[in-house]
C-alpha cells in the first residue's frame, strides 16, 4: 500500500525511492509485524481468557518415566488460538509494505489464511465442545482441507504464475512442473500431472510437521523464525537472475516480494514469542501452527526449493518422523520406539527440563539452517 500511495511523490521527495528496495521494505515489514503483535498481544490474550479459549492438556503416562501430564498441568487454562496474533501481524505488514501488483504475495497470503482458517475451526471446536473424546477437527477433515489447498496451489503455480527459468550449464529453458534436486545442478525432472500430488505432499507435510512441533512453550515459534530467516536468504538468491544462474537454481521472476512476506512472518513470530516464551501466556494453537507450516511449504513451492526445506526445517521433519515411527512400530510390533511422541516429549519423559529441550532444539535448528544455506553451492 505504501508503494501505491507514495510513488506519486518520488519526484518531490527523492528519499522515498528507498521503498523500492526489497531489503528496506523487508526490514520495515519485520518491525511493523513485531510492533503489531507486541501491542495487540495483551488485549487479545485477555479476550481469549474471557472466552475460556483453553485447550486440553494431554494425558500420557508410562511406568518408569516422568509424567508429562503432571508437568504440564500448570498450563491448564492457558489460552490457545494465539495464532490470530501472528496472522494479524503478518497481514498488516504485508498489506502495508508489499507490492499489491505482485501475484506471489496474494498466493502466499491466500494459502496462509487458508491453512490458518482450518486451524481456527479446529481450535474453535476444541474449546467449545469441551469433550475429552473429541479434540478439534477429525483427521480426515483436516487432511482433506489441506489437500484441497495444496491442489489449488499447484494449479495456480502452473496456470497463473510465470514458469521459472532453469539453467543446466549448457542452455536455459522454462518448465512449469520441474523440481530442483539437491546436489545436482542439471537435474530438473518435470513431474507433469504428478506435480499436483507433489505440491499437496509438500504443503500438507510442512503444515502438519509444524503442528506436531508445537508442544512446548516457544518451541515451534523459535524454530519457525530460524527456518523463515534461512528461507528468506534462499528466496532473495533465487529471485535474482545473476545469483540464480551462478548457483544453477531456477530463477523465479517476480518472486522477490516473498522476502518482504517472510520477514513479516519473522517479525510477527518474534512478537508472539514475547508472550509464548516459557512460561507461555498464550499458545498459537492449530490456528498458528497450521498457518505457519502451510506458509513455509507454500513459499518453498513458489520458489521451487521444496527439497531444501527438508534440511533447513530439519527439526520439523524430525518431529513428524518420530510420530510416524512411533505409530508404525506400535501397530506392527506392539512396541514403542520413543517413550512418547513427538520426540520433544520423549526427552521430557527422560527428565530434561522444558527450557533445556527448547534451547537445544533451537540450537540444532540453527545448525541445520546454516547447513542448508551451505548446501546451496554444493551442486
Amino acid at each position: 500500500m505504501l508503494l501505491w500511495m507514495l510513488r506519486p511523490w518520488y519526484d518531490e521527495i527523492r528519499y522515498l525511492r528507498v521503498l523500492e528496495y526489497i531489503t528496506v521494505r523487508s526490514g520495515l515489514a519485520l518491525f511493523f509485524a513485531f510492533a503489531v503483535v507486541l501491542v495487540a498481544g495483551p488485549p487479545v490474550i485477555r479476550r481469549l481468557r474471557v472466552l475460556k479459549a483453553a485447550g486440553q492438556i494431554r494425558k500420557a503416562r508410562r511406568e518408569g518415566a516422568v509424567d508429562v501430564y503432571e508437568t504440564h498441568s500448570r498450563k491448564m487454562g492457558t489460552p490457545i488460538m494465539g495464532g490470530v496474533l501472528i496472522l494479524g501481524g503478518v497481514l498488516v505488514a504485508v498489506l502495508l509494505l508489499c507490492d499489491w501488483a505482485n501475484r506471489y504475495v496474494w498466493v502466499a497470503l491466500g494459502m496462509m489464511l487458508g491453512f490458518g482458517g482450518i486451524g481456527l475451526v479446529d481450535d474453535w471446536i476444541e474449546i467449545t465442545k469441551k469433550d475429552p473424546r473429541r479434540k478439534g477437527l477429525s483427521g480426515v477433515w483436516k487432511i482433506s482441507g489441506q489437500c484441497i489447498l495444496g491442489a489449488i496451489l499447484a494449479t495456480v503455480v502452473v496456470g497463473w504464475l510465470p514458469a521459472p527459468l532453469y539453467f543446466d550449464g549448457e542452455r536455459e529453458y522454462r518448465e512449469a512442473t520441474a523440481v530442483a534436486i539437491l546436489f545436482f545442478k542439471s537435474m530438473y525432472p518435470a513431474l507433469g500431472v504428478g506435480y499436483i500430488a507433489f505440491v499437496m505432499l509438500v504443503v500438507c507435510a510442512s503444515s502438519n510437521a509444524v503442528n506436531l512441533t508445537d508442544g512446548l512453550d516457544g518451541l515451534a515459534t523459535g524454530i519457525t523464525i530460524i527456518t523463515a530467516l534461512a528461507m528468506t536468504v534462499i528466496v532473495y538468491l533465487v529471485t535474482r537472475v545473476d545469483y540464480a544462474a551462478y548457483l544453477y537454481y531456477p530463477y523465479v521472476e517476480g518472486g522477490a516480494e516473498l522476502t518482504v512476506f517472510l520477514m513479516a512472518l519473522v517479525g510477527a513470530c518474534m512478537g508472539f514469542l514475547w508472550y509464548n516464551a516459557h512460561p507461555a501466556e498464550v499458545f498459537m494453537g492449530d490456528t498458528g501452527s497450521l498457518a505457519l507450516g502451510g506458509l513455509l511449504g507454500t513459499v518453498a513451492v513458489l520458489v521451487r526449493q521444496e527439497l531444501i526445506l527438508i534440511v533447513i526445517g530439519g527439526i520439523f521433519v524430525l518431529e513428524a518422523v518420530s510420530v510416524i515411527l512411533q505409530v508404525v512400530s506400535f501397530r506392527l510390533r506392539g512396541k514403542r520406539v520413543f517413550l512418547m511422541a513427538p520426540i520433544h516429549h520423549h526427552f521430557e519423559k527422560k527428565g530434561w527440563p522444558e527450557a533445556k529441550i527448547i534451547s537445544r532444539f533451537w540450537i540444532v535448528s540453527a545448525l541445520l539452517a546454516l547447513m542448508g544455506l551451505g548446501m546451496l553451492k554444493l551442486r
